[in-house]
């Protein structure tokens, strides 16, 4: 293995988006996601966005890990009207 030092002025930068909110707290948990966006991201690599917000690419079996506290929060409040409008 070889290493290439580059002069002064040539730099080259990682122009991937950072598609994770940094925390690192999203990593440890299984995101709720619509099925058809999770199918769809398997086949073109697109991301998808959790009901909490976080951005990535499924890779991981999500049956490993405990479900995001947050997106299940937002689920739950939706399959009960969330207690908006029954007022």
């Amino acid at each position: 293995m070889s290493t290439k030092i580059l002069p002064d002025g040539d730099t080259q930068t990682d122009v991937r988006p950072d598609l994770s909110h940094g925390d690192g707290d999203h990593e440890r948990f299984a995101h709720y996601v619509k099925k058809q966006k999770i199918t769809e991201s398997a086949v073109t690599g697109t991301p998808v966005i959790a009901l909490c917000g976080k951005v990535w690419v499924p890779n991981r079996d999500p049956k490993k890990y405990p479900v995001c506290p947050e997106c299940k929060e937002i689920y739950e409040s939706m399959k009960t009207g969330g207690g908006k409008g029954d007022e």
